[in-house]
């Protein structure tokens, strides 16, 4: 056999171990702390602030070595470190969405019902809907007062706090009513409201006759300043409660919600900060949001913030010497990794995959050469020129990866942002992990690949 992946965790020192189970930790604690894309991007400004990154307006023009970011509408966030070269000649671009699967509450979202009130909600992204009922769920986002004012709420997160769920019906009742519907109807969309709380008001008021929804929004005046108008203005979305943990008896996989992208988005930042020379060519992490709906909207990847930030990125580098031509040509000259996650052949369900084209658990990077559905459609399909090179460069640094497929051929598929970089001319393949149970509410990864995927992503910024 020609290709023979490896098993990364055989060949280790008890030192090497250490510093992969060292990195986990840090990724660990990043997922308990970065639940939505905001938060996501918040705490990567906050990890590069400590490494010397400062925001792209504060500087007129830019030189070899510095090191700037832009942040779009608190949901993208781009960090670079200008290399020596002239930009003209391209950038090494690595890109990971920090939008997951989640719930988002509707816009008028309060009602009671049966002396409870419940809050309603619409799925964002692909889910397995009834994996989402009788779990503990916290509710993180920003709510827009009309006088520009931002409240952020995070609820759910603290032992002291309190939780929201979707309350399931028991197996004692199911048989009419649920049992003999399709998986993708267990529970229904319009079936995923949460509790809210329980207790009636005690206000003398005829004219209110919701005392438990009264309650409810007298509460959430009380403590954050809100009137039920303001949801209309407001983003708040509910995610697992719990935290990420070790998974098995030698702790050699994390189980979380939100590896589905943001071990790639964790992996590319860290990676960047930790560039200690001025590298030849601009090195650029990007974070993008609404990979999970197709990437549409004024932070995804469809939009045109790429060309905005390119924009004033060539103006800067080139001290004013810009024109659309030199952009479009840093672009057609650029690579990228689109920085997405692959499914791991599980265990339970291997029918699914050609196993010999699948990727596995502890076995480094994924190499994804295509994704889309049936006949490849909707995808970048990567040039071998193009892989050819990123073969040399993660064998030259002794970097463990592999190549993989999202299932058989009509088994189903799925998409990345690859295609949408791959609109500007810029050589682009997927390259990320493999995941058990993706999308689901606890996903799972290898601490082997967490940190592999550190290391593939500093090999190609460098």
């Amino acid at each position: 056999m020609l290709y023979k992946r490896e098993n990364g965790w055989k060949a280790l020192s008890a030192e090497q171990k250490e510093v992969i189970f060292t990195f986990s930790e840090g990724y660990k604690q990043y997922l308990n702390t970065a639940k939505t894309e905001r938060k996501c991007v918040t705490e990567a400004i906050r990890m590069a602030e400590e490494k010397g990154f400062v925001a792209v307006e504060s500087k007129e023009t830019l030189e070899a070595g510095d090191k700037v970011w832009f942040n779009n509408r608190d949901k993208n966030l781009v960090l670079v470190v200008v290399g020596s070269d002239d930009i003209e000649q391209g950038a090494n671009f690595v890109v990971s969405h920090v939008d997951s699967p989640r719930l988002d509450l509707k816009q008028q979202p309060v009602y009671e019902d049966t002396e409870f009130a419940m809050m309603k909600t619409h799925y964002y992204g692909g889910i397995k809907k009834y994996q989402w009922a009788s779990r503990p769920l916290a509710m993180h986002g920003v709510v827009v007062l009309k006088d520009g004012r931002k409240v952020d709420i995070t609820i759910g997160e603290k032992d002291s706090d309190p939780v929201f769920t979707i309350p399931d019906l028991l197996p004692h009742l199911d048989q009419h009513v649920q049992r003999e519907r399709k998986a993708s109807e267990v529970l229904k969309g319009e079936e995923m409201n949460i509790l809210a709380g329980s207790i009636p008001s005690t206000i003398k008021d005829d004219d209110i006759k919701e005392l438990v929804k009264y309650n409810v929004l007298q509460k959430l005046h009380e403590d954050y300043g809100i009137i039920e108008e303001d949801f209309i203005s407001a983003e708040l979305q509910l995610v697992p409660a719990a935290k990420a943990q070790d998974v098995g008896f030698d702790r050699g996989l994390v189980g979380a919600y939100g590896h589905d992208d943001r071990i790639c988005a964790y992996t590319s930042v860290k990676a960047i900060l930790d560039i200690d020379h001025t590298p030849k060519t601009t090195a650029i992490c990007f974070l993008v949001d609404k990979e999970e709906t197709g990437s549409a909207g004024g932070t995804g990847l469809q939009s045109r913030y790429l060309e905005f930030f390119m924009e004033e990125l060539v103006e800067k580098t080139r001290r004013g010497d810009y024109s659309p031509r030199v952009m479009r040509k840093c672009l057609w000259n650029s690579r990228a990794l689109s920085s997405d996650v692959n499914a791991g052949i599980n265990p339970l369900f291997k029918s699914v995959h050609d196993e010999q084209n699948a990727s596995r658990l502890g076995h480094g990077l994924v190499l994804t050469k295509y994704t889309g559905t049936r006949g490849k459609s909707m995808t970048n399909d990567a040039d071998a020129e193009y892989i050819a090179e990123l073969r040399a460069l993660f064998d030259g640094a002794d970097i463990k990866w592999q190549t993989g497929m999202l299932g058989k051929v009509d088994e189903g598929g799925g998409g990345t942002v690859a295609m949408f970089l791959a609109h500007y001319g810029i050589r682009t393949i997927d390259a990320g992990a493999a995941l058990l149970s993706m999308h689901s509410p606890m996903e799972i990864a290898s601490k082997f690949d967490i940190h592999e995927i550190y290391r593939a992503y500093q090999a190609f910024y460098g």
